[in-house]
């Protein structure tokens, strides 16, 4: 089945590379007006590359405000409310793991203020204008970190990946009486390409890497690709009454 986005708008955050980048290519592919943010001008300037429907603009969304900039002037772009946006910002931050007395208010906030704050604070500035519209998908990016204990053993990286789920459930519930769906993934371990992800997955070493393998039902890693599927799939039609849920896609691991 081809999926038609042809004259959506969607906005796609953390969009630089990995997860995000595959996202805004995925939907612009499919005729989607994408507009992409991050804070690497560089990396965004790598997925719009040859793309003629994505859009970027620097932003650094830990800053509520100007994500609330931002989301005002995809509209004002867009000439309306914002279709879909997908809201993928996140990680560690280069963060280790530490025990949790060694953890300062600056390391714990900083994730949150990525993986969490984002979020919340463009929920709520694109949420008017979908109301208004009468429609609108939100589409947020946790992680299996956010359905139970992180194998980065990072506390604020796990605590915040479990609060955009709950986030995403409250957001179901008050914005579904508006046509508005709410929606997570929680990804698996994926081989993205970022660089925190691909030292994690290094650090392993070979033998680590083949438990990890041998405890994935499909045998193999899970791409940027197939998280950016799963994004079209709530994005979509075939979506039009789901709301509230989250869907791990990690291969079958427990």
């Amino acid at each position: 089945m081809t999926l038609d986005f042809t004259g959506r708008v969607v906005a796609v955050t953390g969009a630089a590379a990995g997860i995000g980048r595959a996202v805004a290519q995925s939907f612009a592919a499919r005729g989607a007006r994408v507009f992409a943010t991050d804070i690497d001008a560089g990396g965004l300037a790598g997925t719009a590359a040859g793309q003629p429907g994505i859009a970027t603009a620097v932003a650094d969304l830990r800053d509520r405000a100007a994500a609330a900039r931002w989301v005002a002037a995809v509209e004002e772009a867009a000439g309306g409310a914002i279709g879909v946006l997908v809201n993928n910002a996140g990680g560690t931050l280069g963060q280790l793991q530490r025990p949790v007395e060694a953890v300062d208010d600056a390391e714990w906030d900083a994730i949150f203020d990525v993986n969490l704050n984002a979020a919340f604070a463009l929920c709520r500035a694109a949420a008017p204008a979908m109301k208004q519209a009468g429609a609108g998908r939100i589409v947020n990016i946790s992680s299996g970190a956010g359905l139970r204990p992180s194998r980065t053993g990072i506390q604020a990286y796990t605590a915040a990946k479990h609060a955009v789920i709950g986030l995403t459930r409250q957001l179901a519930h008050e914005l579904g009486p508006h046509g508005v769906t709410v929606n997570a993934i929680a990804p698996g371990l994926m081989l993205t390409g970022v660089p925190a992800v691909v030292r994690q997955w290094e650090g392993y070493g070979p033998e680590g890497q083949q438990r990890v393998l041998e405890s994935i039902p499909l045998r193999r890693m899970g791409t940027a690709q197939d998280i950016a599927d799963s994004v079209l799939f709530f994005a979509s039609d075939l979506a039009r009454f789901v709301t509230g849920q989250v869907l791990p896609v990690n291969g079958g691991s427990s």
